[in-house]
């Protein structure tokens, strides 16, 4: 099993990566296309990958539709595909990320335990240590 700091790292950067791939392709369209598009393919990139890499985790996504599921569940993954959708959009800026943490339930309450912010357009990934 993979460890969870390092998925929440990997699974951030191949989101930002795909981000990117999205901006190039569709640096002639109009910006609202663009974000659609970003929110989305990262969206759907994230929920698909942590469901094949967590099938027992549950998932909230800024993007998604909430699943009440996540209320019981022991671990959550909590995302935002694309933070800074309108800055995504404007080609040439690099201050937009991809968000990615696990929240577990410990006892009588919870906290998060690990995480990974990506910033694609600057070539980084800021993330909690792997143990």
């Amino acid at each position: 099993m993979t460890d969870d700091h390092a998925l929440a790292a990997r699974l951030a950067t191949e989101a930002g990566e795909l981000l990117l791939d999205v901006r190039s392709e569709l640096a002639g369209a109009p910006a609202e296309e663009r974000k659609a598009a970003g929110d989305k393919q990262s969206h759907d990139f994230l929920v698909a990958a942590l469901t094949a890499e967590r099938p027992d985790d549950a998932v909230l996504s800024e993007e998604g539709v909430d699943d009440p599921v996540r209320l019981s569940a022991r671990r959550v993954w909590i995302v935002d595909p694309l933070d800074g959708t309108r800055e995504f959009s404007e080609l040439g800026r690099t201050d937009w990320a991809v968000h990615v943490a696990l929240w577990e339930h410990n006892g009588s309450s919870g906290e998060l335990v690990a995480g990974a912010v990506a910033l694609p357009a600057q070539g980084a990934t800021l993330a909690t240590p792997t143990v």
